[in-house]
């Protein structure tokens, strides 16, 4: 096995558990609120990632990890994950907006397979019994973005977002765990929030899209994002990530899907058609059997 690969098959212990439970249900509550919002999709990524990157500022800067080379290297690596980030963001947003926000988000827990191959190519390999869950989650994929083809190309669209948007988020997963082996937490958050708030003004810039001037409703929204889905969502996921693999908390994000679907089913009275949902659950347990399998054996 190789040595460095140790980190990549750690599971959550002891405080692990109860920050992925705060992280599962900070991000849970993201899908149902950009759904909820009006606010164009950069805007509200910009505002959600400075709103972040603020709150932790002054925790970073008690750190002051930007002396020795290695932990320059590792902000770098920081910056490459909030770059991702803001990517997985603009696609995540955007399948919120063009399609269900049940089937969107269960699109984006492809991350856990895509965390899988590329860990693999960095010297992994992936046991054979692990791509029946692959064929699993693949069948569930078409078998979800064919029924919401049947509602239109606008549906399509939002479904190709939400499984480009869970590529980037093992992308951003994965730099993320490798910075915060020479940098805390909450400088890579900083540096990795700042970034993503940068890319977005930049794409919202771009497209020429409103910045500021909402509705009250607006800005409460952004700041339930800022609370919720930021600070207990992914920061939580980012200080389990100095001890638990990649993989496995990409896996564990699927509880997600849940949680997402129930809110928005409540607040937002999306109802998944009875074809969708067991599209969800066989994407659920195909991604399960893939991830746990190649977790397994080395």
């Amino acid at each position: 096995m190789n040595p460095n690969s140790r980190h990549h098959h750690t599971m959550p212990k002891g405080k692990d558990i109860p920050l992925l439970a705060l992280g599962i249900f900070g991000i849970g509550t993201s899908g149902p609120l950009i759904a909820g919002s009006k606010m164009p999709i950069p805007t509200l990524i910009f505002w959600r990632n400075l709103g972040g990157t603020l709150l932790l500022i002054p925790f970073a800067l008690k750190k002051k990890e930007w002396v020795t080379s290695v932990q320059r290297g590792a902000i770098k690596t920081g910056a490459l994950a909030g770059f991702l980030l803001g990517l997985h963001f603009l696609a995540f947003f955007a399948a919120m907006r063009y399609t269900t926000v049940a089937t969107g988000t269960a699109l984006t827990c492809l991350q856990p397979i895509f965390a899988a191959l590329f860990v693999s190519l960095s010297g992994h390999l992936i046991p054979r019994r692990s791509w029946g869950g692959m064929v699993i989650a693949f069948i569930s994929v078409l078998l979800i973005t064919g029924l919401d083809l049947s509602l239109g190309t606008k549906y399509f669209y939002g479904d190709v977002a939400g499984i480009l948007a869970g590529a980037l988020a093992a992308g951003y997963m994965l730099a993320g765990a490798k910075a915060q082996r020479n940098i805390s937490t909450s400088t890579f958050a900083v540096i990795c929030y700042s970034t993503c708030a940068l890319t977005s003004l930049v794409a919202g810039l771009i497209l020429k899209v409103q910045l500021w001037g909402f509705l009250k409703r607006e800005w409460i929204i952004t700041a339930l994002l800022i609370l919720g889905a930021q600070i207990l969502g992914h920061t939580m996921f980012n200080m389990s990530l100095k001890r638990v693999s990649p993989v496995v908390v990409s896996l564990i994000i699927f509880f997600e899907v849940p949680v997402s679907a129930l809110i928005a089913a409540i607040w937002l009275h999306q109802k998944p058609s009875g074809g969708i949902i067991p599209g969800i659950i066989g994407l659920l347990i195909g991604c399960a059997i893939f991830v746990t399998r190649s977790d397994s054996n080395d």
